[in-house]
């Protein structure tokens, strides 16, 4: 999966490779990076190697060393494995790409790639369906079906993006067939947060945010002092991107958060403004039409200039957006 995995890309290797394993297979789960705390609960995630992680790095590199097959899941690019990346390229096993991002690197023998598709646990969805014939009543178990839930769930934004298909809905019905609580999945994930972070959101939203109305922008900048000082773990900062949206006339928000040296931007948008190309254009980033990432590597405050002084040639898309 790829770096700072989310419920989609750590919902969807867990239940593929929980799939591969019924099916007989040794299955080896690894993450680039540490996940968020409110992703803990899922299915077989103990199982999940951190390649970050002191101790862990060598059996990961050992695992793929091994390997006869690489499944790829939720990214397009090498480079969103960080430093996992040059591992997985240089290794001999076939590779395999289970995406829905646009414009995929050419690094996989065997592409499941639909940008149609919701989300990366859709597809794995789909790809159990067309291997079983379409018969998954004995095969989609509740740990299954709450991994590929979550990683749906949350990357249609609790189901109201426009990403939302009736295809969307039919798979999840089929998954809520094996019985499993949705509602309990939804509160582990939103409504699973230590009291810190709540603390941390208010003063983000008190201090932090910017509304810049002759652009219909908002940006948040969190420095790497402000996370110390709120002791912010991996994946706390998730979702935060989104409450720019909420302020009325805003289309585009932005966070720029300062980590190790980097700066990591998350882009979110409604409507036809399109961050994807922004942040492609600006920000060695991308990702979909309306939710989008990219990648910073000077300083933080150089790199809000940069985002300041570029917003104007945007001036006119933001406008026009109903």
């Amino acid at each position: 999966m790829h770096r700072d995995p989310d419920a989609d890309a750590l919902g969807s290797s867990l239940g593929w490779a929980r799939y591969l394993s019924g099916k007989g297979h040794s299955v080896t789960i690894i993450s680039p990076t540490d996940y968020a705390a409110n992703l803990r609960w899922l299915p077989g995630v103990q199982e999940v190697l951190v390649y970050e992680k002191a101790g862990e790095q060598a059996v990961c590199k050992k695992k793929i060393d091994e390997a006869t097959l690489i499944c790829c899941l939720d990214f397009s690019a090498l480079s969103r494995l960080k430093d996992l990346g040059k591992v997985v390229q240089e290794a001999k096993a076939v590779k395999m790409m289970i995406d829905h991002h646009l414009e995929p690197e050419n690094f996989a023998r065997w592409m499941i790639w639909d940008t149609h598709a919701a989300a990366t646990a859709q597809l794995i969805y789909s790809t159990i369906k067309i291997i079983e014939q379409g018969d998954i009543t004995d095969i989609i178990d509740i740990p299954l079906a709450e991994c590929l839930y979550a990683g749906i769930m949350t990357d249609t934004g609790s189901f109201r993006h426009p990403n939302v298909t009736p295809e969307v809905h039919l798979a999840v019905a089929d998954l809520m067939r094996t019985g499993m609580d949705t509602s309990r999945v939804h509160r582990m994930i939103y409504d699973n947060a230590p009291l810190s972070r709540l603390q941390f959101l208010g003063y983000v939203l008190s201090q932090k945010l910017v509304v810049l109305p002759e652009f219909r922008t908002a940006y948040m900048v969190l420095t790497e002092e402000e996370l110390i000082r709120f002791n912010s773990s991996t994946g706390e900062t998730e979702g935060i991107v989104n409450y720019g949206l909420q302020v009325e006339n805003v289309v585009m928000s932005a966070l720029f958060i300062e980590r190790k040296g980097e700066v990591k931007i998350s882009f979110r948008s409604v409507g036809t403004f399109s961050v994807r190309d922004l942040a492609s254009a600006h920000f060695s980033g991308g990702g979909h039409k309306n939710a989008s990432g990219g990648r910073s590597d000077i300083p933080v405050t150089n790199t809000i200039k940069k985002f300041l002084e570029i917003l104007p040639s945007y001036k006119e898309e933001l406008l026009k957006v109903e």
